[in-house]
Parts: structure tokens; C-alpha cells; sequence
């Protein structure tokens, strides 16, 4: 029995895969069990942003693997210590705390952000204003704070506490935030939302409105951190800065962890024993990050971010301009979208986003799509230009 079989026979079917096997991966390349190449467009949900096996990532896990894995967070080990120190330069914040995914930070944010306000004395302040559209994970309470419906589906009741505003409109936000309100939680660009970012003017006028309420602003940053917009964090492209950020899927680039980072003040909502992880920032995934994070900061990787999301979308631009069928392509850096008009048809079949997805993995190319109507595109941050105008070619030949 083949591992397709093991997995449609042994593993819960909760998700929809593709036909193959994939055994090697190199840079932006994906291998399967018969030796076929795919360009990686997705790069494992924007997780690979240095492709795959990368060489100094591959040396790291290597070289820690072989010295310490494990020791739990009742000790301290240097490749943690090291991490928390250099994110912690990097960003705005003064303390970490490391989980096991992007659910797990968020599920610290939002347990920081209301004990913060319960160590305070402010009991009643315990609610959370999310986004419509937005995507936290699929915890209970990441669920409760999610903006979509569709994916809450067959899990209620979900937690009280949470409420969702329209994306990018400030009236909304500002009726919704009252005295029992702890923290405004969304994501510079919704990445599973539709690849939307947050208009500069709203996002200014959130963080004020957070700074006139006393109100905690919480950044996701999961999808949108470690390089994918062209800065290190997308809030840096805003030009403000949160008083809690989750980060997690390239952080290790593979490895699984979680980061969740805070001010100092935002801090004090933590103290001794109040939140763990059992694997959170073990000595093999920090080991990991830590080289991840040393070569996506590099001025001159991101201006190269920069300058390929630059090309990128100027060819999606151009794919518009020649077939009416696109309706707008949208994003920042490597974090692209298209929308499109999924009520046409091929041979009888919706010409949906999974149309273009099936089609475009039958010509060796690895895109998501999501909501039916948008092709999501989050290739690793070392794709070449000429990968990408491959790309454009098949889809240009599918419209």
C-alpha cells in the first residue's frame, strides 16, 4: 500500500489534496515519487519562505539536532535565549513567549491581553473586536475570534468575548469598542480574507482609537511576518507598531513554531506560571528560526523581496489588462492575489478558483485558491524572475 492509500485509508480526511506524493524539495522546487517537478507558488501556505531545503536552515537543524532537541521550559538553552533576543531587537517588543504554531501565539495574545486587564482590576474589559474575514486558527478560541462563518460550522457554542467589525472601516470599529473591550486583533493584510490589506489611513486611525481607549492592539502577524510583504514585519510598512504580534508558519521555515511577542507593559498581563507550552521554543526549533531570521532580515534579501513582489504583481497588472475576467490583483511584496469572475465556464465546468489551481498543477505549478473566486500566491521569498514568468505564461493560456 502506497502513502497516498495509508492516508486516504489511516488519516482523517480533512483535507483536500492533490494526487501526489511529494518525496524531495529544493529551493522553490517540489519533487514527487515520480520524479516530476513543480514550481512552488505556495510554499507550504507561506511557510518555506527560503524554499526548501534551504542549505544554512538544513545545517542548523543538523548541527542542533545532533546536540540537544529537547529540555522542556523548565531550563534554559542558548538557541531560545538567542531567538527571544534577536526578535526582540528587531521588533518592537521587550518579552516573547514561544509556542508550537500560529494558533498557539494567538491563543497567547489573547489570553495576554485579557489577563492584562484582569491583573488590573478591570474585570468587565475582557472582549475582543477581530475583523470580518479574518483568520486566527482553528482552536476554539482562534475559532471564536475568526471573522468567517463557514469554517465555525458544526462547533457551536463558541466563546463569548468575541465580536467582528467590517475590514477597513473605522466607524464600525468605533461603535464596536466600548468599556469592555481588552483588544483589537486583526492582520495587516487578511491573508485567507482575500489577500486584503488594511488601508494605511485605517490602520493609522485604529491605533490611535486603541491609544485614546486604552485599548491593547494586537497584530496576526502568521502569514504576513518574516519577509513576505517586503519588511521583516508588515506592520513595518504602515509605519506603527502593535502592543502584541503573533508570528509562526516561516519563522522556523518548516520547523513548527509559534512566537508571540509584547511591549513591556502588555507583558505584565503574564507572570510566573499563568501560561506554558511544553514544546514551545524547543532548542531544535529555535535553532532553526534563529538562522531564519538572521538571513530574511538582511537589508539587501528584502529589497530583493521587494523588487521581485514589485515584478510579480506588474505581471498579474498586465494579466488584467488583457483578459476582463480578472477583477483585481492585490497584496504586498510575495503576498499576491487575483480576484476573479469564477461565474464563467470551460467545457461545461466552473471556471473557478479551483479551475485555474487543477490546471495549473497539471503544468507544474503549485497555487492556492481560496473563497472559489481568488488565486492566493506566496511563493518562497528566492523565487527567480523567470519562475515567475513561467507562471504568468500558463495562466495567461488558462483565461
Amino acid at each position: 500500500m502506497n502513502s497516498i492509500k495509508k492516508t486516504n485509508e489511516f488519516v482523517f480526511q480533512t483535507y483536500l489534496r492533490q494526487g501526489k506524493e511529494f518525496v524531495r524539495g529544493e529551493g522553490a522546487t517540489l519533487i514527487d515519487e515520480e520524479g516530476t517537478c513543480y514550481t512552488d507558488f505556495l510554499a507550504g501556505v507561506a511557510v518555506c519562505n527560503l524554499g526548501h531545503c534551504h542549505p544554512a536552515i538544513t545545517l542548523a537543524i543538523e548541527k542542533q539536532a545532533k546536540t540537544l532537541v529537547h529540555v522542556s521550559n523548565l531550563f534554559y538553552t542558548a538557541p531560545q535565549a538567542d531567538l527571544a533576543a534577536t526578535l526582540v531587537e528587531k521588533s518592537f517588543a521587550d518579552r516573547v513567549f514561544f509556542s508550537n504554531s500560529g494558533a498557539e501565539a494567538n491563543e497567547a495574545a489573547i489570553k495576554l491581553a485579557r489577563r492584562y486587564f484582569q491583573l488590573k482590576g478591570n474585570k468587565n474589559r475582557y472582549k475582543i473586536i477581530t475583523m470580518e474575514q479574518s483568520f486566527h486558527g482553528r482552536t476554539m478560541a482562534t475559532l471564536s475570534a475568526t471573522g468567517q462563518d463557514k469554517i465555525k460550522e458544526g462547533f457551536y457554542p463558541l466563546l463569548e468575548g468575541f465580536s467582528h467589525v467590517p475590514f477597513n472601516d473605522i466607524e464600525a470599529l468605533k461603535e464596536a469598542l466600548d468599556e469592555t473591550v481588552c483588544a483589537v486583533m486583526m492582520e495587516p493584510i487578511q491573508g485567507e480574507g482575500g489577500v486584503v490589506p488594511a488601508d494605511r489611513a485605517y490602520l493609522a486611525k485604529v491605533r490611535a482609537l486603541c491609544d485614546e481607549t486604552s485599548t491593547l492592539l494586537i497584530f496576526d502577524e502568521i502569514q504576513t511576518g518574516m519577509g513576505r510583504c517586503g519588511t521583516l514585519f508588515a506592520h513595518e510598512l504602515y509605519g506603527i507598531t502593535p502592543d502584541i504580534m503573533s508570528l509562526a508558519k516561516a519563522l522556523a521555515n518548516g520547523i513548527p513554531i509559534g512566537a508571540m511577542l509584547a511591549t513591556k507593559e502588555a507583558a505584565k498581563g503574564f507572570d510566573l506560571g499563568s501560561h506554558g507550552s511544553t514544546f514551545g521554543g524547543t532548542p531544535l526549533a529555535t535553532a532553526a528560526a534563529l538562522e531564519v531570521v538572521k538571513i530574511i532580515s538582511d537589508k539587501d534579501f528584502l529589497e530583493s523581496v521587494n523588487e521581485k513582489g514589485a515584478y510579480f504583481r506588474q505581471k498579474l497588472i498586465e494579466l488584467k489588462e488583457k483578459h476582463d475576467r480578472i477583477i483585481d490583483v492585490r497584496g504586498k511584496g510575495l503576498l499576491l492575489g487575483m480576484e476573479i469572475d469564477n461565474n464563467s465556464k470551460d467545457n461545461g465546468k466552473d471556471k473557478d478558483a479551483g479551475f485555474f489551481v487543477a490546471n495549473c498543477f497539471k503544468k507544474g505549478f503549485i497555487i492556492n485558491g481560496i473563497q472559489d473566486k481568488i488565486l492566493r500566491f506566496a511563493p518562497p521569498l528566492i523565487i527567480e524572475k523567470a519562475e515567475i514568468d513561467r507562471l504568468v505564461a500558463v495562466l495567461d493560456s488558462l483565461f
